[in-house]
């Protein structure tokens, strides 16, 4: 399998990871969304909305085999202990699986923990650490593995919780092993300009590819992030969601943005509309055929 780190070091061209979300049920068919996509990568999300699914290793591994594409799974810390992370890590190392998102999870509400439990055995960075140590060999006690994994570890940035106190988190991310990350939607340039500058205020820049987020959204539907309001005037009035995330598009690729990380539209009870996200890739791959952006990417 190709890893993200890879991939961005060979193209000279977009690199985009898709968002995917894990079906809830396990047939097979509930995979076909990933069918109707060809990014760089699909990402497979771990349980959106905290709801019951598919096990993002097992959906990754199935939709490898069903198309051929590359992928990624995520794993949420809220939910193992350090002995089940590890033993799921070797079990998505065994099918080849090499790129894996470490995120927290959502916070469990006062209702769900009357059902669940929240474990967090790990800090994400913790986690990261740890990925890291059983690419060298070892596992969380100490103790040397048979075999040692090969993950390309992926992290998140949220502007949205603000560019200095998210700068500050990704340079621990980055101190604990991230190769990459992956943004929540981004609407501002400014605001990347900002986080870069909060970034390197404390020290060298960020030298790992950052995949910026872009939304394709839908009237009625869920959104991520803080949309502009001319943004949710303009799709109250009717302009598709697709119009406004190949603009957005351009403005990233003007900008020297390359890394782009897709999110397909998430409609009213959980359905993606990975069509709409196609639209935006056919977009993306006319890029590719152009000529270079005009600016040099800053990551």
């Amino acid at each position: 399998m190709t890893k993200v780190t890879e991939k961005c070091e060979t193209s000279d061209k977009p690199v985009v990871i898709c968002d995917f979300s894990p079906p809830r049920g396990s047939d097979p068919a509930l995979l076909s969304g990933a069918q109707a996509v060809s990014p760089d990568f699909i990402s497979v999300a771990y349980s959106p909305g905290k709801a019951v699914r598919l096990d993002p290793v097992i959906a990754a591994h199935a939709i490898r085999q069903q198309t051929g594409k590359d992928t990624v799974f995520t794993m949420a810390t809220r939910d193992m202990n350090r002995l089940a992370a590890q033993n799921h890590l070797l079990g998505a190392a065994l099918l080849g699986l090499d790129n894996v998102i470490v995120v927290g999870g959502d916070a469990f509400t006062e209702r769900d923990l009357k059902a669940v439990k929240d474990v967090r055995d790990f800090r994400p960075t913790e986690l990261m650490a740890s990925i890291k140590s059983m690419n060298e060999g070892v596992d969380y006690k100490g103790l040397k593995l048979r075999a040692p994994t090969d993950f390309c570890v992926g992290a998140t940035i949220d502007l949205g919780r603000g560019v200095e106190r998210e700068a500050r988190l990704t340079r621990a991310k980055s101190a604990a092993g991230a190769d990459f990350f992956i943004t929540q939607p981004v609407y501002d340039l400014e605001q990347v300009e900002r986080f870069g500058d909060a970034y390197e205020a404390a020290g060298e820049g960020l030298s790992q590819p950052v995949f910026w987020g872009l939304q394709v959204l839908d009237y009625g539907g869920l959104v991520f992030g803080d949309v502009p309001q001319y943004i949710r005037e303009e799709l109250d009035g009717g302009r598709p969601g697709v119009d406004i995330a190949i603009e957005l598009l351009g403005e990233f690729l003007a900008a020297g943005i390359t890394n782009i990380y897709l999110v397909p539209p998430i409609l009213r009870g959980g359905l993606r509309d990975y069509e709409a996200a196609q639209m935006v890739l056919e977009a993306v791959e006319g890029a590719r055929r152009a000529s270079p952006p005009a600016h040099p990417p800053r990551t």
